[in-house]
């Protein structure tokens, strides 16, 4: 499929998510404005993915709550989370640098924090005889959605390795679960995925060629930051900062209580899998909470830049492009002076 139905089948979905989002609106539930002053929102949280852990722990653990809002996790795709966010639907939403091309041409969204590191692994059955980025050149790669966040990492990798991560290799959208037994059968020559999908198929035997917690082009950064809405930001400031605050605690919350927070979100079945203690070394290699970044803003704008830098070479951000520039425009300290903060919950 050619960029240009790849934008068509964009402005499908955002136009019919639109419509959906009027019709939420008229039959939008009741909402208990003294036990929620700040009143309803859905986050597009229901991946799968074990780097969604802060939005499963904010909502379990009542930090959501606590800063007065009702809030409801809901599924989607990429297409859906920059149609939810143009028109406000969604206040934040978690994304990596997969958005900073429609910022680019337009999307209004802001960075007001990041998350994690690491999360994703590219794979190669284990018989595979590629065994370098280098050896992706003309092959078929297996991701969970085209344009999503194990695509855009994926293409940084083929980027470094001298190849156009548009032309010189095929991509080919499968669900998650699913990926390994199209690998089996050989439709597809490599496979890009989220935890704990990832790491479920390296323990099946697959080969990593690229851990993004450990490989150097990754290693230390961000992968996962956080989004808001401009026109929420605009609109309603105080929700904003209070879903921040929220996953700044869970967050915490995290780092201090890795094995707790696995036990959750297995047993509530928020990801696949019957291993917490699986998921808890997951978790503790993804460096959440302020005791791995003294200033965790400050390293969400530097990491936004170097990997605007790094989308400058795969062509999905023009070369000329001012990176300084573009990334203050992007970034937003909706904390203010009470950046540092982790809200009132105790």
């Amino acid at each position: 499929m050619k960029l240009k139905k790849f934008k068509k089948l964009s402005i499908i979905i955002t136009f019919l998510f639109l419509i959906t989002n009027f019709i939420d609106i008229a039959i939008a539930k009741k909402v208990d404005l003294k036990k929620y002053p700040l009143g309803a929102t859905d986050i597009q949280a229901l991946g799968g993915g074990a780097c969604g852990a802060p939005s499963y722990i904010a909502y379990e653990k009542g930090f959501f709550a606590d800063e007065g809002l009702d809030v409801t996790l809901v599924s989607g795709t990429f297409e859906t989370q920059k149609a939810g966010l143009a028109s406000g639907k969604y206040a934040v939403t978690n994304g990596d640098f997969q958005f900073f091309p429609s910022v680019n041409e337009g999307l209004d969204i802001k960075i007001i924090g990041g998350l994690h590191q690491g999360c994703i692994k590219l794979l190669v059955p284990k018989n595979s005889n590629i065994t370098k980025p280098e050896d992706l050149a003309g092959k078929r790669i297996g991701v969970d959605e085209i344009g999503g966040t194990p695509m855009a990492i994926t293409s940084v990798v083929l980027a470094n390795a001298n190849i156009n991560p548009t032309t010189g290799v095929t991509w080919l959208p499968y669900p998650l679960d699913q990926l390994g037994n199209v690998a089996e059968k050989g439709e597809i020559d490599a496979l890009a995925a989220w935890d704990p999908f990832g790491t479920l198929y390296e323990k099946q035997g697959y080969r990593v060629l690229v851990d993004i917690g450990t490989h150097p082009l990754f290693a230390g950064k961000y992968c996962c930051f956080l989004y808001a809405s401009t026109k929420q930001i605009k609109q309603n400031p105080k929700k904003v900062a209070a879903i921040l605050r929220a996953y700044q605690k869970a967050q915490e919350w995290i780092a201090a209580n890795p094995e707790e927070t696995a036990r959750i979100i297995v047993e509530r079945e928020y990801i696949p899998g019957e291993d917490p203690i699986l998921t808890a070394e997951l978790l503790k290699s993804y460096n959440y909470g302020h005791k791995n970044h003294a200033s965790a803003s400050n390293n969400a704008k530097e990491d936004a830049q170097y990997f605007v830098e790094q989308l400058k070479k795969t062509g999905y951000l023009p070369t000329n492009l001012d990176t300084k520039n573009f990334v203050d425009k992007l970034y937003y300290d909706v904390l203010g002076d009470d950046k540092h903060s982790i809200g009132r919950h105790k």
